[in-house]
């Protein structure tokens, strides 16, 4: 199955590069993924990954409305203007740069987390505080629907 699933921490190196997690790069692998496509992401402080086939779907999106219109404009804006492609190094690195650390808050560790056909880049505690208050209100909807 070639989907992103899970979470890993990982620590950013002295020259700013951080370790795809192995079992990532496997999935990046199997798509032939050689460039990836780093995006903003719409709701979440995190960077969204994946390959040129994510873009091309958003793009499918904003070409199948009018042009003109405010959402067709408001999607380029976040796509396009909130976008940007980068590549790993030999290892399997990714480099930190301030398009990242400027959206996320990532300063020296990185949570990297599965999203199935994508995956994010998350400041750690970010990403927990994310996770406790999301399952906190499935619990609570939940409950009310019972």
């Amino acid at each position: 199955m070639s989907r992103f699933l899970s979470n890993a921490t990982n620590r950013i190196d002295s020259k700013g590069r951080v370790s795809v997690p192995a079992i990532f790069r496997s999935v990046l692998a199997q798509r032939n993924v050689q460039e990836l496509y780093c995006f903003q992401d719409f709701v979440f402080p995190a960077i969204s990954i994946g390959g040129a086939d994510l873009l091309e779907r958003f793009e499918r999106q904003i070409a199948a409305e009018d042009p003109f219109s405010p959402g067709a404009n408001e999607m380029s804006l976040l796509i396009h203007g909130g976008g940007v492609f980068m590549k790993l190094d030999a290892e399997g690195r990714l480099m930190v740069t301030n398009f990242i650390r400027d959206f996320t808050g990532i300063s020296d560790e990185v949570t990297f987390v599965g999203r199935a056909d994508h995956f994010q880049l998350w400041q750690p505690d970010a990403f927990q505080v994310a996770q406790v208050k999301t399952r906190g209100e499935r619990r609570l909807a939940s409950r009310r629907s019972n």
